[in-house]
């Protein structure tokens, strides 16, 4: 994070804060772990959110594409695979294809899919964060501060902790920067439609593309999208796509069964509902804030000459604000804003950004003092998000930064 040796925030000092925060988080970890059975120190089955993918998994095997919604269903089968599993109940929210991606690893064991899950998960973050680094000219001599910094990112930790899917909407996302960069909008489409599986983080991108006329993107997403959810259609018939969309559309009514732990979200929905009392009211501050953000997003997009520094990490901001349902893991799509925003402010030197840099460090961090907004009622996290993509905003209005030859392709 682009500071000097004489500020707060100088590499020296950050190298630090990310070994002691990766030590404390990993060994802590896998401490908890660190039992005979499948229920880890707390209680909490290992994986937690896996055993979900998992039981997909099995009905995709045994082709049960009508059990897909089924919630009761899904956790008789979920405690005759893993009998730990006693007492867990998921809402099904997946599209049909999410499980035909988890059939192979339901011919393992529970903890030998869990563990090849991990290794997958790993794998792909860890490409991606090394492909954008890799673009960040800024960030080349703080290879081992990077490193460190992605091991110890509390949104990966929490990837892990959780056995999620976020990695692959990491990889959309890291497909969709390289795809603009390089002005292949066509293909750049094709990574927005991947965000099906998620559909919830892909509003910002179809928003900001379909206000900047980008109609060979959009064109892009519908295939995707359609693609993925053909795979599915083929695979089980239509009976079980038409189920899911009438589950996304009724999703409202199930919010304390998808969000029983609404501290560890953070989007602007979830935030002014932890504030305000009404639904109503706090649902209308959410459509009124989320149509700001959407509005700086669109006019840094707008402005001619932004580097992808700025215009990249103001899109994911976005989607995450404005994504209607966010838990802590899905953060892990914010790794490539971190890393350009932090290669633009190696290369900037005004005050302005001094202060971004230190908003940028606490962005980093606040998602760890979640859980203080049971107590609080203000997740931190999205105010400092907010922050700086209103920064973003501002230093997009005063001209294009400094463009570097990679950047002025786009």
């Amino acid at each position: 994070m682009g500071m000097n040796t004489k500020r707060w925030l100088n590499p020296k000092r950050v190298r630090a804060h990310a070994v002691l925060l990766a030590t404390t988080l990993w060994t802590v970890y896998i401490w908890n772990l660190a039992t005979p059975t499948l229920r880890d120190r707390n209680g909490n089955l290992k994986g937690t959110d896996f055993l979900h993918l998992y039981t997909l998994g099995t009905l995709a095997g045994e082709r049960r594409g009508a059990d897909l919604y089924d919630m009761n269903t899904q956790a008789a089968v979920a405690v005759a695979r893993v009998p730990a599993a006693a007492g867990i109940r998921y809402l099904p929210l997946y599209p049909p294809q999410v499980s035909l991606l988890f059939a192979p690893l339901a011919h393992l064991s529970y903890g030998w899919a869990l563990a090849s899950w991990w290794i997958a998960t790993s794998l792909i973050y860890g490409v991606c964060c090394y492909s954008v680094w890799r673009a960040c000219p800024s960030l080349r001599e703080y290879g081992a501060t990077v490193a460190l910094l992605a091991a110890a990112f509390p949104a990966f930790f929490h990837l892990i902790a959780w056995g999620q899917t976020s990695a692959i909407a990491l990889a959309s996302f890291t497909a969709l920067f390289f795809s603009l960069r390089s002005r292949r909008e066509f293909v750049a489409g094709l990574a927005v439609g991947c965000l099906i599986f998620k559909p919830q983080l892909g509003l910002a991108a179809a928003f900001l593309f379909v206000a900047m006329g980008a109609w060979k993107i959009v064109t892009g997403a519908m295939v995707s999208a359609a693609a993925q959810l053909s795979w599915g259609i083929l695979y089980y018939g239509m009976g079980p796509v038409g189920e899911w969309l009438r589950t996304m559309a009724g999703v409202r009514h199930s919010l304390l069964l998808l969000e029983p732990r609404p501290y560890q979200t953070h989007c602007l929905r979830t935030f002014w509902a932890m504030m305000v009392p009404w639904p109503q009211v706090s649902f209308a501050l959410y459509l009124l804030s989320a149509g700001v953000v959407l509005g700086w997003t669109t006019a840094v997009w707008r402005r001619a000459g932004q580097p992808w520094s700025l215009r990249y990490p103001a899109l994911l901001w976005a989607t995450v604000l404005v994504s209607p349902h966010l838990t802590v893991y899905d953060l892990v799509i914010l790794a490539p804003a971190f890393l350009l925003l932090a290669d633009w402010l190696l290369a900037e030197t005004t005050s302005p950004n001094q202060a971004m840099g230190n908003l940028l460090y606490f962005a980093y961090v606040l998602p760890l003092l979640g859980p203080l907004a049971r107590w609080t009622h203000v997740q931190l996290s999205v105010v400092a998000m907010v922050l700086l993509l209103w920064m973003l905003w501002r230093s997009s209005k005063q001209g294009p930064g400094l463009p570097r030859p990679a950047e002025q392709e786009g």
